[in-house]
């Protein structure tokens, strides 16, 4: 059970980064880190990125130092690294062969909407929440599939992020009705995605929206997933909004929990409900009560 840190090798924002991991668990990483007076914003999924002004009071307090290889080894053994699937910047191809079943011969929007995706900013809010929404639709709706419709909503859901609920959502819909109208798309069509779109502002699809219904649980499903990876995404959710402060964003984090937790149905399709509903509820409650508010 220990703690590693590598030699600040990695450039960013005019200075250079390590990496500090456990090779046991999140809970003995977090804990090193809350001590350290490392912020949470500084996790990423199964490290945290600390700058090199850092690196020697690390190491006194406990960190152990290993070269960037040794590193790598030992978050493999301890089954704590994040796939690469699941990180924005391998998931090009596989994005590529859903857009294509979707609207092949349109590789020029799709290149405008992944370089969209896979802004710096975003940390959770990127390629590899996209592809998550993707595959949730799959779920809800195998063996059938989902329609072309929602699938086109779930692309530009978030292609417009800067954090701002609601103003996000519009400007996704807005830009879904532009470059869809450029790409030749029926105006009902174009219509009913931008709906979608600004429904995932609230999540809230109207009784016998069965589209809406989709995509809102296919947004939604992240919240029923094992331990660890609701761990990721909360952490992720935090980087999201690095441009607020702690307290701030702990008190925004906790309302938008609370109101998840009174969604009823926070799951609007029975198959979401069956996958994900039991989880979710769990994973909520017990990040509110862990956040004190």
């Amino acid at each position: 059970m220990a703690i590693y840190l590598d030699p600040p090798l990695w450039p960013a924002h005019e200075t250079h980064f390590s990496h500090l991991i456990s090779d046991t668990s999140l809970e003995e990483l977090h804990a090193f880190a809350a001590a350290a007076g490392i912020p949470e914003r500084a996790f990423d999924g199964d490290h945290y990125d600390v700058p090199e002004r850092r690196y020697t009071s690390l190491v006194a307090a406990g960190a152990v130092p290993v070269e960037a290889r040794i590193l790598v080894r030992k978050l493999i053994a301890s089954g704590l690294r994040i796939p690469a699937r699941e990180r924005n910047k391998s998931l090009k191809i596989p994005l590529l062969n859903r857009w294509n079943t979707v609207m092949p011969g349109h590789d020029a929007l799709f290149l405008d909407l992944l370089d969209r995706w896979s802004e710096s900013h975003r940390k959770y809010h990127g390629c590899t929440h996209l592809l998550a929404v993707l595959e949730a639709l799959d779920l809800l709706t195998a063996p059938a599939g989902p329609p072309r419709t929602v699938l086109l909503a779930a692309w530009f859901h978030d292609a417009v992020y800067r954090g701002v609920a609601g103003q996000d959502e519009e400007e996704s819909a807005r830009l879904a009705e532009l470059r869809l109208s450029e790409a030749g798309l029926p105006a009902n069509d174009i219509d009913e995605v931008a709906r979608l779109v600004l429904l995932t502002s609230d999540h809230r699809p109207a009784p016998g929206d069965d589209d809406g219904a989709l995509l809102c649980d296919a947004d939604l499903s992240v919240l029923g997933g094992e331990p660890e990876p609701y761990s990721r995404y909360v952490a992720a959710v935090r980087k999201d909004y690095a441009h607020i402060g702690d307290a701030d964003f702990a008190a925004g984090r906790a309302a938008v929990v609370r109101h998840l937790l009174e969604l009823d149905p926070l799951f609007n399709t029975e198959r979401g409900r069956e996958l994900w509903l039991e989880a979710a509820r769990r994973n909520l409650t017990d990040e509110l009560q862990a956040s004190g508010h």
